[in-house]
């Protein structure tokens, strides 16, 4: 349910908030006063296309924002989930931008999201319907959804049966066809595979070596390097002679003599004390590593050879032995699979006869239970155009069997709706049903119907009355009040017979402020409702016999809502 609406510098309106509640409002006014603009911000707000054209002269941007009640639809949560919304399960807020540099930015509950997805979400929320605007009851290829949504539980469980059975058959039929097409791709791709795993194996690679060989490789590289250095700098610490330890050693001793007699001695003393210990565990160290040394030609080929290796692998299979070893265990797993699938050919062959006789049988028990339902539906929908003086109207749900390489998820059937308002004529398919006045009707007998299953939370009609008078237009407004007691109705109507049902209504009119025109909003009071009917009723020039009509119509929609 649409609960509030926020309009800035969109067309005529440079300011508008509006307050909906449930049930059934209507908005009158002259022609061209702004109804349809008001529509327009909805469906701009639910993903409409959007224009530069909308934003008010003047101003470098048009700002649309709607609160609605958040359904209560698990497809909707759903979607909201996936497109990473935060949602307090209560309500939820959409706002729109469109820029004159034909910017558009569009945010749910604050994320901003693109037209597209605004439009599905939109789809949960509002569903707009003008003179040639009839959205899902007018498109062929939804009338199939529709009779599956009204068949409700009973043929839900037979369709969700047949549709796991259908994406077994269509999962199976794709290895088979996978297997026969590409026979020769499959066994060279597992040649290869075979070659690669074959040569990965034999190297026998062990995570962390590489860096062990190089540093190996670097002190075999530099073995003459490291022998001189460590000679020279033993040498200079503990040669014989006049050695750099010796000298640190008589530095010690003197300094021991003198050391008691002021702190700072003794200090200098005990710094001379730990260098001659550190440099005389350094020699000790320079001496073992002197003794172990040993070039060694043949390793150092080796390591070579094994780092050659790896480079190899790693140009062919990945940037590191780790991830060499990952493509390993996958193809390794996909060999697998292949010697597994190879020899289930023949029983995968089997099996899809199996399941594609599966989906015969369960798609033919759909089928009948579709036909039953349809029948129902028939007789629904010929009460309700009965209703709105269409008594004559034959209603026809007909059904074609889909050939078997277009068989999908929901079944072998393709059903479209058929109609005839005249006696003697043909039927012929519902979207090309060409009177305006009977097409309103034909549309309200079937949102009538399908008002509670589709768990849309507003309906929108703009002018669907339009062409219709007398006792046909107070059936349709009864009808669209019928429909607002299941969803909230927003309603553009130049009818009285509509407006006087309606729970509320708002007027809207054109005003110049500032030399700028002006559209404004009022919500009407009973008394100004009267006013504003009889002004419908008459046009300009408004009579006590036309407001004692306009009373008449209200205190009728009163007194048929009371009983």
């Amino acid at each position: 349910m649409l609960q509030e609406l926020s309009v800035k510098n969109f067309a005529i309106i440079s300011s508008l908030q509006l307050e909906f509640q449930m049930g059934m409002t209507v908005l009158t006014g002259e022609t061209g006063a702004g109804k349809s603009i008001i529509i327009d911000a909805m469906a701009l707000l639910t993903g409409g296309r959007g224009s530069s054209d909308y934003i008010r002269q003047g101003a470098s941007k048009c700002t649309l924002e709607g609160l609605f009640t958040m359904p209560k639809n698990q497809e909707l949560v759903n979607l909201l989930e996936e497109l990473g919304i935060e949602t307090d399960e209560e309500s939820i807020v959409i706002q729109r931008d469109i820029s004159t540099s034909g910017k558009n930015v569009c945010r749910v509950n604050g994320r901003i999201i693109n037209i597209a997805n605004l439009r599905k979400v939109g789809e949960f929320l509002v569903d707009i319907h003008g003179q040639n605007e009839h959205q899902e009851l007018m498109q062929s290829e939804k009338h199939l959804g529709m009779l599956d949504d009204f068949g409700g539980k009973e043929l839900a469980k037979i369709k969700e049966r047949y549709e796991a059975i259908y994406l077994e058959y269509r999962m199976i039929e794709k290895k088979v066809r996978n297997r026969q097409k590409n026979e020769k791709e499959f066994a060279q791709r597992m040649d290869m595979l075979q070659f690669q795993s074959d040569e990965i194996a034999a190297a026998e690679l062990v995570l962390g070596e590489e860096e062990v060989l190089i540093e190996e490789r670097n002190k075999l590289g530099n073995f003459q390097k490291i022998a001189d250095a460590l000679a020279t700098s033993y040498e200079a610490v503990n040669g014989d002679g006049d050695s750099s330890l010796d000298k640190i050693g008589y530095a010690m001793n003197e300094l021991l003599s003198i050391e008691m007699l002021d702190p700072e001695y003794k200090a200098i003393s005990e710094a001379v004390q730990n260098s001659y210990y550190l440099l005389q565990e350094a020699s000790g160290d320079l001496s073992r590593h002197i003794d172990s040394l040993e070039l060694d030609e043949n390793r150092l080929n080796e390591v070579e050879m094994r780092l050659e290796l790896i480079r190899q692998l790693k140009r062919k299979y990945g940037e590191s032995i780790e991830t060499i070893l990952d493509y390993y265990q996958e193809i390794s797993q996909e060999l697998a699979d292949a010697d597994f699938l190879e020899g289930r050919t023949g029983e995968l062959e089997s099996l899809l006869v199996e399941k594609k006789n599966q989906v015969i049988e369960n798609g033919l028990k759909l089928r009948d239970v579709r036909k039953k339902i349809a029948k129902k539906l028939e007789k629904n929908i010929l009460k309700e155009l009965k209703e709105l003086y269409m008594e004559r109207t034959i209603f026809d749900i007909r059904f074609t069997e889909l050939p078997e390489e277009q068989f999908n998820e929901d079944g072998f059937d393709q059903v479209e709706f058929y109609i005839t308002t005249n006696p003697g004529e043909p039927l012929k398919p519902l979207v090309r049903v060409a009177s305006g006045g009977e097409l309103s009707r034909v549309m309200l007998a079937l949102k009538t119907i399908f008002s509670k299953s589709q768990g849309i939370t507003s309906i929108v009609f703009d002018e669907v009355d339009t062409g219709v008078s007398g006792r046909v237009a107070q059936a349709i407004a009864d009808k669209i009040y019928q429909i607002s007691e299941n969803s909230q109705v927003l309603c553009i109507t130049h009818l009285p017979q509509v407006a006087a049902v309606a729970d509320y209504q708002y007027f809207i009119k054109k005003e110049i402020i500032g030399e700028r025109t002006e559209t404004k909003v009022l919500r009407l009071k009973q008394e100004e409702r009267v006013a504003e009917i009889a002004r419908m009723l008459s046009g300009s020039e408004i009579t006590k016999l036309t407001t004692e009509h306009a009373k008449e119509l209200l205190n009728m929609a009163g007194n048929d809502r009371r009983n």
